[in-house]
């Protein structure tokens, strides 16, 4: 076997992912593992033999795989080598081992499931454990050579009954599939996620179907409580749960070494492209399409694994296949002192000013047996609620703090949900954006742990464990521009929101703008940067350090919202061009916010432009329109100061004589006043006359409660989407100019 070191030369992604990742001890599926704060629970012994192989038996799950999975519960024994003294099994020798062996065969080979067992001391509580090998995992943002999952059992050794299921998801961030309370008479079902083997459970009553809420008469699959903090995740059982299986649409990444696919390895011989997650589930990268996917294959059962000894007669029912497995104790496999495997690296692109893309860093599954969980499987159990009832049940189980008596009081991590944006109905076509659910599941990375975390329930992220203190967070997915923003997770609240109110919207590549921010030629310290759009509100809302960049869609209107050190607000116009990307790609340019200001300067400066920007609109729709130039009623400002003045706009209030095209050039002409005080407002403050800059933001005042009466008028006479969004652009300029009255800075 060629040692590691000879397999070719370390590239960039290598490095920058071994950069990301220093220090880290990722182990896949495991969520309790790798807590800093553990409960002090009591501590375990060996069960008898007898009762382990007893509770293995009656408790040895039934598995269904997804028609195209690659990759089954095998024994990694026929894999393992020995070097330096030690017995290891080899990433190389299991992948491509696996794969020569299953050809050869034309099934999967030495189908096994492990066991183990402990009992707590002085206490009735046991649980037998269930660990499923596979050669590798291959997941958007998390594979891995070797991949260990597990089902912990939890059994009342006194009254027979299991208490709890506990089903491992994919990383210590994201929470376990767990039921509380299942029926003592059911086999218990395990439904593995496609390339991932991520552990869902399904106790309903169709086997290979995931329920994640109770309805149509079928059993909800998880007892996870709720997250009760953001307001659009209620009713989400905090639980990863089987993304295909509830509707949406999960693509996956081909696995790289070196920047080459992996199947192209010399050392891999037996691996081709079709070893992996079939092509009509797979995109080449995250980056390589225009849109997220909508036309991949939702999930459908293929294989079904059940226990040698025991008849299944839903599986036979079920699934294409019933393979048996043996089941082995898992004893027998500690001789095993590592999974070893060179570092497989992914890259999440940030959009930054500078630097397009961090690699993120991934590592080999851990060996089970030296994993604290395997002693004491109740640091697996990651809803807060189980822990709690555990602990009411049994005095072995601490119910501690960290993990609490519901889900929001067991969090100490950061809750969202992913959506996407796109052009709304109600704007203008180009200005004007909403949110919508996702189409496909995206995946999260927090600077501070390098394992990706996926998003489930049609986008509802749920980073746990992020320690105190400041971070950045990165979504990606497939076919859309990523989003990255800080964030601070305070020791005083169990949960940190990330987005704006919790929400984050993407942007499909094709119709993504990148917006630069710097403050490098400005006279202020920006400390923060958000973007608004006309109809769709805060999309973006992030603590920066004088720097920053977003992608918006094209097809939005949008006020970029500075904030500096001394908290002074500062607002600029954005308006990407929607026949032309700005992402930086294909030789377009960014829009680029080079000296960003704040103060009562900058924000009249802003209500000037929004208004001339609707009054051109407006002008333009009453060209359209045919309206007379002039009604009679009202004069032009006779462009004099006036600060107290009058713009001679007074007549009707909205009530032309002439009808809604008249009306329309009221509304115009009313727009023309609000943009002259404004241009006024601003040149006072930059001049420094406080008293002049007031009266003038009062006149503007004056001219928008104007702009009102005549928008009331003009509706009939204006485009529906146009009239919308004065409406809105008029709420948007008073709220600048009750800012710039109240800032201490001119």
């Amino acid at each position: 076997m060629t040692e590691e070191s000879d397999r070719g030369t370390v590239d960039r992604r290598t490095v920058l992912g071994a950069l990301a990742g220093a220090g880290s001890a990722a182990v896949a599926g495991c969520s309790g593992s790798g807590s800093d704060s553990m409960p002090s629970d009591a501590a375990t012994e060996d069960l008898d033999p007898d009762t382990l192989d007893e509770l293995a038996a009656r408790f040895a799950p039934t598995l269904y795989f997804d028609s195209a999975e690659p990759w089954f519960p095998t024994d990694p024994r026929p894999y393992a080598v020995e070097e330096d003294g030690e017995t290891v099994v080899d990433g190389f020798e299991a992948f491509d081992g696996y794969h020569e062996r299953y050809d050869e065969a034309g099934e999967p080979p030495d189908p096994t499931v492990f066991y183990n067992g402990v009992r707590y001391e002085d206490s009735p509580l046991a649980v037998v454990q269930f660990w499923l090998y596979s050669a590798f995992d291959q997941f958007t943002a998390n594979f891995h050579w070797h991949d260990w999952e597990v089902l912990h059992v939890f059994v009342d050794l006194d009254a027979g009954d299991p208490q709890l299921y506990v089903a491992s998801s994919h990383s210590r961030s994201v929470p376990n599939n767990e039921f509380l309370d299942p029926d003592p008479d059911a086999v218990p079902r395990i439904l593995s996620e496609l390339g991932s083997h991520s552990s869902t459970l399904s106790v309903n009553e169709i086997p290979d179907r995931f329920q994640r809420v109770g309805e149509e008469g079928l059993l909800a699959d998880i007892t996870n409580a709720t997250i009760d903090t953001v307001e659009d995740l209620l009713g989400a059982p905090i639980a990863y749960g089987l993304p295909r299986d509830e509707g949406t649409r999960l693509p996956f990444v081909v696995p790289e070494y070196e920047g080459a696919p992996i199947y192209e390895h010399p050392d891999l011989p037996s691996v081709t492209s079709e070893s992996l997650v079939d092509g009509a589930l797979t995109v080449r990268s995250l980056d390589a399409l225009g849109s997220p996917p909508t036309d991949l294959p939702l999930r459908e059962t293929g294989i079904a694994f059940r226990h040698a000894d025991r008849e299944d007669a839903a599986a036979d029912e079920t699934a294409e296949e019933v393979i048996e497995y043996e089941l082995v104790e898992s004893a027998e496999l500690e001789d095993i002192s590592a999974f070893t495997g060179p570092q497989l690296s992914f890259e999440f692109a940030v959009p930054e000013a500078v630097e397009d893309a961090v690699a993120g860093h991934l590592t080999t599954t851990g060996v089970p047996w030296e994993q604290p969980r395997y002693g004491n499987p109740a640091l697996d159990v990651t809803a807060g609620n189980h822990r709690s009832d555990l602990a009411a049940r049994y005095d072995a189980i601490a119910d501690d703090e960290s993990f609490g008596d519901a889900a929001a009081e067991g969090l100490d991590g950061v809750v969202a949900r992913v959506t996407r944006a796109t052009e709304s109905d109600d704007a203008p076509e180009g200005e004007g954006l909403t949110t919508t659910d996702a189409v496909t599941e995206s995946f999260v990375l927090i600077e501070s742990d390098p394992e990706a975390v996926p998003t489930f329930a049609g986008g509802v992220v749920v980073a746990n464990g992020v320690p105190e203190g400041d971070h950045r967070l990165t979504v990606n997915g497939a076919g859309q521009a990523p989003h990255s923003e800080g964030l601070t997770v305070s020791a005083d609240e169990p949960v940190t929101t990330a987005g704006v109110d919790g929400e984050i919207p993407l942007v499909a590549r094709e119709n993504a703008t990148k917006v630069e921010l710097s403050d490098a030629e400005s006279d202020v310290d920006v400390t923060r940067n958000a973007i608004e759009d006309d109809f769709a509100g805060r999309i973006y809302d992030s603590a920066v350090d004088g720097s920053d960049a977003v992608y918006v869609h094209a097809g939005g209107a949008y006020t970029n919202e500075v904030r500096d050190a001394d908290g002074e607000i500062g607002a600029s116009r954005v308006n990407p061009d929607p026949a032309a990307g700005g992402d930086g790609s294909d030789g377009n340019d960014p829009i680029r916010i080079d000296r960003p200001e704040t103060g009562a300067a900058s924000l009249a400066g802003f209500v000037a432009d929004v208004a001339e920007e609707t009054r051109a609109e407006v002008a333009a729709a009453a060209a359209e329109g045919g309206g007379d130039d002039d009604d009679g009623s009202d004069s032009d400002d006779d462009g004099s100061d006036g600060d107290d003045g009058d713009d001679g706009d007074s007549g009707g209030g909205g009530s032309d004589d002439g009808g809604p095209s008249n009306a329309v050039n009221g509304l115009e002409r009313a727009l023309a006043a609000a943009v002259d005080h404004a241009e006024r407002a601003e040149q006072r403050a930059r001049e420094g006359d406080g008293e002049g800059t007031e009266r003038q933001l009062e006149n503007v005042l004056d001219r928008i409660a104007r702009i009102e009466e005549r928008l009331a008028a003009a509706r009939d006479g204006l485009p529906p989407g146009l009239a919308n969004a004065t409406g809105k652009r008029v709420e948007q300029a008073t709220r600048r100019v009750e800012q710039a009255r109240e800032s201490e800075k001119l």
